[in-house]
């Protein structure tokens, strides 16, 4: 029998068995609505501090209400253990344990006098589990096996507590079935036939729908270069044709004169034939993708040329800032949206599967990297001291755009791109900035200063509407600075004010999505743009940029 024991000092209670702590609460001050109109009555209810996941999920389902109006609270106590579970439990675990509340005749020793309401809640907290997760849950094998479970288990339960009926419709919603029974179909004479036709009829939910990879885009880096490569958003779908022919268009080069070639780490080449698939699959067997001019089989440095550099220079001098910035939002904002929550906390943990399990939020970095990268690229690549001059303006007119469209990610990177060490020293380039621009560059930097744990920044994220994309390190910081602040466990215990500290970061991501973006521009420029935005060329090595600097620059 588990035996409670009260400290008044900090209004904290211990729930002990066999004298050990299994769940500790804390006494807090809650605020819900009063039944009178308008007015708001003060109780007191208890938060976790700490505890075993088992006393935790009790505690969580002893909590929950089924009210159309779910108490704003336990909504957060919810979602606080749905998105960090994974942190202290299998996904196998709490399966079975929801297993064992949803057919559990007694509690804590006594006969369960609300059996179809404890079966309601533990529903509940399946439907938002499955809300949340969404496609994640295809992935796993156990919970797969779990919802057919927990659905036949429903569907013996529903004549003898017709109350479970509403949660059944939801259920078969959600699973994708969408015959409508009623509760007479559930008596235990028809029970077996309709179960046998619900699962031949539609499961089409508990098809693996194939993970991101498997369905929609990659990116690959296709070097042109020991240090540059074209960064290429591709369909999975995607013919090695198909990418050489983006790859050709990006240096100026006779499609029919290139080739792609896969080198692994030991050296070893092999060269792609035209209609090779799953290039994506190449990408990962081996270390890298190169483009080869086939007459030389050779890299090839497409920028060695004066005029041809000349040509790129004029042809990102050509493009409308507001319509680029608003390409490089579109972009920024597929990758953001596709972010699930949970890719922050794999992240942060480095759980085992972390790689695959954070792929979006990966996406979304390297992208960051990119654009840094991209800025330097086309500055230091620019010999003409005019056209270079023009492309800074250019840049800096750009993130400025990015801001008032509330696309940070981009912001900071082009930000960052014109204060790298490479592009800063261009005394000679900075010197020709006119004045306003200097100042307009000089406020956009005072938004990205770390000092005071970057309040110019959060200040001013804190005051956009969503949507809007926040810049993705500086989250993952504030993650990780939680992380490794507090201990994951005290005293054997899942330390869970540390779990809803970072909950609470990673609903960052769910408030800044609220809003959908949308911008409009003419087809025709649309697909110009996004064509260039959607693959960038960059030089990666901080060498090369800086003899590419020196070069058009020399230090007097």
């Amino acid at each position: 029998m588990p035996s409670c024991e009260y400290d008044d000092e900090v209004t904290t209670i211990q729930v002990k068995e066999q004298d050990q702590n299994v769940l500790v609460l804390k006494k807090v001050q809650s605020c819900r609505p009063a039944p009178q109109a308008g007015s708001v009555e003060s109780d007191w209810r208890y938060v976790v501090v700490s505890g075993t996941p088992e006393k935790i999920l009790e505690h969580l389902l002893n909590d929950l209400h089924l009210e159309e109006v779910q108490d704003k609270e336990t909504e957060t106590l919810l979602d606080d253990f749905l998105l960090t579970y994974t942190v202290f439990m299998t996904t196998d675990d709490l399966c079975q344990a929801l297993l064992r509340h949803y057919s559990a005749k007694k509690f804590q020793g006594k006969e369960n006098s609300d059996v179809p309401c404890r079966k309601r809640k533990v529903l509940h907290l399946v439907s938002q589990w499955i809300a949340l997760y969404k496609d994640w849950l295809h992935e796993d094998e156990h919970s797969k096996m779990f919802l057919k479970t927990i659905y036949r288990n429903v569907l013996d339960d529903v004549y003898e507590y017709p109350i479970l009926e509403k949660e059944l419709k939801e259920f078969q919603k959600i699973l994708g079935m969408h015959r409508r029974h009623t509760v007479d179909e559930y008596s235990p004479q028809r029970k077996n036939k309709a179960l046998f036709h619900q699962f031949s009829l539609k499961e089409n939910w508990l098809q693996h729908r194939g993970t991101v990879t498997e369905t929609g885009e990659f990116f690959c880096h296709v070097y042109v270069t020991e240090h540059s490569y074209v960064s290429v958003k591709a369909k999975v779908s995607s013919t090695a044709q198909e990418i050489l022919k983006v790859v050709a268009e990006k240096i100026q080069h006779a499609e029919e004169d290139l080739a792609l070639v896969t080198v692994t780490f030991s050296g070893e080449k092999h060269e792609l034939q035209p209609n090779d698939l799953d290039i994506s699959k190449s990408l990962d067997a081996s270390g890298r993708i190169f483009v080869y001019r086939k007459d030389l089989a050779d890299t090839l440095n497409p920028f060695a040329d004066n005029e041809e550099s000349q040509q790129r220079s004029v042809r990102i001098l050509g493009m409308n800032t507001w319509d680029l910035a608003l390409e490089l939002m579109n972009f920024d904002w597929s990758l953001f949206n596709s972010i699930h929550e949970q890719e922050l906390i794999y992240f942060t943990f480095s759980r085992q599967g972390g790689g695959e399990h954070t792929m979006n939020l990966s996406f979304l970095l390297q992208r960051c990297n990119e654009v840094q990268l991209w800025v330097a690229t086309e500055i230091l690549l620019c010999s003409q001291l005019g056209k270079r001059v023009q492309l800074v303006k250019k840049f800096i007119k750009i993130a400025a755009h990015c801001k008032a469209q509330r696309n940070l990610n981009s912001f900071f990177a082009i930000v960052m791109g014109l204060n790298t060490a490479s592009v800063s020293r261009l005394s000679q380039t900075w010197e020709k900035i006119p004045g306003k621009f200097k100042k307009l560059f000089s406020e956009l930097e005072s938004l990205t200063d770390p000092s005071l744990n970057h309040k110019a920044y959060r200040d001013a994220f804190k005051k956009m509407k969503p949507p809007k994309i926040p810049f993705m390190p500086l989250l993952l910081k504030d993650v990780t600075f939680i992380h490794e602040g507090n201990k994951t466990f005290l005293d054997n215990l899942v330390n869970f004010e540390k779990l809803h500290m970072i909950a609470d970061t990673v609903r960052t991501l769910r408030h800044c999505r609220t809003n959908q973006f949308g911008g409009d521009m003419s087809p025709k420029e649309h697909q110009e743009l996004k064509s260039y935005v959607n693959h960038l060329y960059v030089i990666d090595s901080q060498q090369a940029l800086f003899e590419l600097s020196h070069r058009i620059e020399p230090r007097v």
